[in-house]
């Protein structure tokens, strides 16, 4: 699944803002959940979602104009994928958004 997020960041900004603002991500799955991230390349987080029994792995993206999340659902979770994609559409603005002070 891949959902593009649209901004008007320099990118470098971009990478600060998601490296500062990621650990905010647990409190956007209901229940909680424990996520991890590694920066495998400048342009690519990846991510992984521990959440209510269930692992999700996924990416994000890093381009000029948008970041796309990527997320790999195993296949019994497919259902949970409009879900998922709202989620990210209404909360992936909030990684973007300026650090708190």
């Amino acid at each position: 699944m891949r959902v593009p997020i649209a901004h008007q960041l320099p990118k470098e900004e971009v990478r600060r803002r998601l490296r500062e603002n990621i650990g905010d991500l647990k409190s956007y799955v209901p229940g909680g959940a424990t996520v991890t991230s590694d920066w495998p390349s400048e342009d690519r987080m990846k991510l992984g979602v521990n959440a209510m029994g269930q692992q999700i792995d996924g990416l994000i993206e890093v381009e000029e104009n948008q970041v796309v999340f990527v997320v790999d659902l195993p296949p019994l979770l497919g259902f949970v994928e409009p879900m998922i994609a709202s989620a990210i559409q209404s909360n992936a603005p909030k990684l973007l958004a300026p650090p708190k002070a």
